[in-house]
């Protein structure tokens, strides 16, 4: 069965992070995403070895567009 739901996971156990490149260097809420995976984690870039949650690659596409057309609030 295919989803789009995003599941949990821990997110030390993934590589290859890459910060958000709309995050700024003051320290405030700041996104990592990993590339190179099935899935796509996405981290809060704070807490490193805290969990992590990845989206299907049609889901993340659908979260990222819901955002970026304002129908989601942060």
């Amino acid at each position: 069965m295919h989803t789009n739901e995003p599941t949990g996971t821990d997110g030390s156990a993934q590589g290859g992070w890459q910060k958000s490149s709309y995050s700024g260097g003051a320290g405030g809420d700041c996104l990592e995403v990993a590339h190179g995976h099935a899935t796509v984690p996405v981290r809060d870039s704070k807490t490193p070895a805290g969990p992590a949650i990845a989206f299907s690659p049609a889901g993340w596409s659908s979260f990222v567009t819901a955002l970026k057309d304002g129908h989601l609030s942060a």
